[in-house]
């Protein structure tokens, strides 16, 4: 295979271009389906004239069909993009980089979906469709208790969820207590839109995701929070993302001296309501109720989803105090980080 790739980028270099081209325009129909013509040239950023010459080819192959409605990817073009996938890591060295990152984050697992995020809002949904493929082959049995962060990354991997039979017996639950953010982004409305896609089943956990020592004190000794949070500890996959440290502070309302303390100690990254350094050290923690690092030990598997190159120096950081079993990216955050 390798060497038959080879080949074909030397002697035939248009036709890997247009096996590219045409991969992109599947992966995005398939995403967006329905859509229309003109919608799916402005977000692939071709002309109108050379997408309606390649849709014209790809119906008349069978793998998309045409209605008032928009585009849509037939059974045959579904099964085909599945088929390609494998094969376009290879085309664009995409396997190789993983390769790489994983030796320099010293992670055993990296996956890395096309495009740069911070310039395409789509490859967000690529990365949560590449999660998604992961959960199924992590699940250690059908019973089994899947705990997730907020943050768009990880509403992503939600909104990519379908009905399932291997997820209808997990559990979903919050790792954390709420963001304070829009409620679309927040642990527990990911949690129950999981649940709802995959027909599985929720718990909640009503908590702030910042509290003062009082409330902390009050709250962690309450019944329902004990029995939710032992469910949280006890969860065999966890799915979280990692935030830009600055832009989550002050998503969450931080005072203005933890936003000075945050920037005169250099944080780049958060996570779990960890700040980290460049260096990965923890410069300022959260006190909130949920998972807590040292947790993250007991747990079988945990996937991390953070994309695009500017959060290229967080996931580094984050990764020396803290590397995941897995990291799902995109080529915008791998590339930075390779650099």
């Amino acid at each position: 295979m390798n060497v038959l790739l080879d080949l074909q980028k030397k002697l035939l270099p248009d036709l890997v271009t247009v096996l590219g081209q045409r991969y992109r325009i599947l992966r995005f129909i398939r995403l967006m389906q329905p859509i229309g013509r003109r919608t799916l040239a402005s977000n692939l950023e071709l002309s109108e004239r050379i997408l309606r010459s390649e849709v014209t080819f790809l119906k008349e192959q069978g793998l998309v069909d045409f209605a008032s409605s928009g585009m849509t990817l037939t059974d045959e073009g579904n099964n085909l993009l599945g088929q390609l996938e494998d094969v376009m890591k290879e085309v664009f060295d995409t396997r190789a980089m993983e390769e790489d990152l994983q030796k320099k984050l010293g992670i055993p697992e990296v996956h890395i979906v096309p495009g740069n995020s911070d310039e395409y809002s789509w490859v967000q949904q690529e990365m949560g469709r590449a999660c998604v493929s992961l959960i199924k082959r992590k699940m250690i049995s059908k019973e089994n208790i899947l705990a997730v962060t907020g943050g768009t990354s990880i509403a992503a991997v939600a909104e990519m969820l379908v009905p399932d039979s291997d997820l209808k017996e997990a559990l979903f639950v919050p790792a954390r207590g709420g963001l304070g953010e829009q409620v679309e982004n927040q642990a527990n409305t990911i949690c129950a839109t999981m649940a709802r896609k995959a027909m599985g089943s929720y718990r909640l956990l009503h908590v702030p995701d910042q509290l003062s020592k009082e409330a902390y004190e009050s709250l962690i000794n309450e019944d329902s929070v004990q029995q939710i949070l032992k469910l949280i500890k006890s969860a065999t996959i966890v799915i979280h993302g990692i935030g830009e440290a600055q832009t989550m502070a002050e998503r969450r309302n931080s005072s203005d001296e933890v936003l000075r303390n945050l920037k005169d100690t250099k944080a780049v990254a958060e996570a779990f309501g960890y700040y980290f350094n460049e260096s990965g050290d923890i410069v300022h923690k959260v006190l909130t109720i949920g998972l807590q690092l040292e947790d993250l030990k007991n747990i079988p598997h945990v996937i991390s989803v953070a994309g695009g190159a500017s959060k290229a120096q967080s996931i580094q950081a984050y990764m020396k105090q803290c590397p995941s079993e897995v990291l799902v990216t995109d080529e915008g955050a791998a590339k930075e980080i390779l650099k």
